[in-house]
């Protein structure tokens, strides 16, 4: 087997097949868009290259074939703030093969030893949480959501049989959308849309500064509490917000305020892989005026992708009420039938309760794990 890093166009070519070759018998699986997939590395278009770098590879066989992938990375705003300085790997892909796992993940490794880690987290993503990261390890039955991990049942003992333990598990629900909500989700719901004090505005793409701006307040003190927390910038939610444009839909992103103050939010886009699925990852002309079609039709499912309140706002009601004034819009559509609500931690008790309280159903989940070094 030979591992060669990935530094020209045609590596960075092999470095998007490998999923190609993983894959190809799997019908569940959408393939990334490649430029997706790109721009995680490109200086140019991931603000994580500010403070990080990250690097990867690509594995063949003794003929040459393409048997795997990985890439590792540092993000230096979260990498000290654990016991032990710890790096990430992600993007990993390979065939049923251990020693093949294992030649990847101890690539990784040691590149990292060498920049003074002393652990990897994976599989994650060099960037926010929200895309490529976890590794999935129940609901490989229904199709994954964009941006969402997918992956062959036997990844999972290899990160195991190498070492890699679970930190903790990223919980997916999903909820039929022509269903009802309970009645005392709608009965808190009602009563806090009706306090004095309480408006609610759905996103419009032509105050995006402002949203932005308002997202950023909510969110770096809605997360604050959470271990090893880093506040998110103007840079990334910005380059979040550009990403999601293709997708948005003004009217599925809902932000809550009392009396002009910014109190909470719920970002939902429609499930852009029914979209990208025909397209096998390209994104060429062809691929452009297929999604373009597609997206006129419309799908029948959103992801709520994240939500946030700040603290002196939780236990208040308002992410019901930001789910009722969502439904006000989505029901008389009759388009949509399911919302995923995804990802939550298992740490984040409150959310679940609320996923509960909607009356959802689990659907899948994903492990972040660590590997400690000897």
């Amino acid at each position: 087997m030979v591992i060669t890093e990935v530094k020209d166009k045609a590596a960075k070519k092999a470095f998007l097949d490998v999923a190609r070759v993983i894959y190809q018998n799997d019908d569940i699986w959408v393939c990334p868009l490649d430029n997706d997939v790109e721009a995680i590395f490109d200086p140019a278009k991931n603000s994580f290259y500010n403070h990080g770098k990250c690097i990867r590879w690509i594995l063949t066989g003794s003929d040459g074939q393409l048997i795997g992938r990985i890439a590792a990375f540092i993000n230096n705003e979260k990498a000290y703030n654990y016991e032990q300085p710890t790096g990430g790997v992600g993007f990993f892909e390979c065939i049923d093969d251990e020693k093949a796992a294992f030649l990847l993940f101890n690539t990784a490794k040691n590149w990292l030893k060498e920049n003074s880690m002393q652990a990897m987290d994976g599989p994650i993503n060099f960037g926010e949480n929200d895309t490529f990261w976890g590794l999935l390890s129940e609901g490989f039955t229904s199709p994954p959501s964009y941006g969402m991990n997918y992956n062959p049942e036997y990844y999972k003992a290899f990160f195991e049989n190498y070492g890699f333990k679970t930190q903790y598990e990223q919980i997916t629900n999903y909820l039929n959308v022509l269903k009802p909500f309970p009645e005392r989700f709608r009965r808190i719901a009602n009563w806090v849309i009706q306090k004095p004090g309480y408006t609610f505005k759905h996103l419009k793409a032509s105050e995006i500064e402002q949203f932005a701006a308002d997202f950023i307040e909510i969110y770096n003190d809605a997360w604050k509490g959470f271990e090893n927390f880093v506040p998110i910038t103007h840079a990334t939610i910005l380059e979040s917000f550009r990403k999601m444009k293709p997708l948005m839909d003004e009217n599925l992103i809902w932000f809550a305020y009392f009396n002009g103050e910014p109190a909470s939010f719920n970002i939902v886009l429609p499930d852009a892989n029914p979209m990208i699925k025909p397209l096998k990852g390209k994104l060429d002309l062809k691929g452009k005026l297929t999604f373009l079609y597609l997206k006129w039709k419309g799908v029948n499912r959103m992801r709520a992708i994240v939500m946030g309140t700040k603290q002196k706002f939780q236990n208040h009601g308002l992410e019901s009420a930001l789910f009722i004034k969502l439904g006000e819009y989505v029901l008389p559509l009759s388009q949509y039938e399911e919302m995923e609500l995804s990802w939550v931690g298992d740490f984040n008790e409150k959310m679940i309760a609320l996923h509960a309280a909607m009356g959802s159903v689990f659907g899948k989940k994903h492990l972040t794990m660590r590997y400690i070094f000897a």
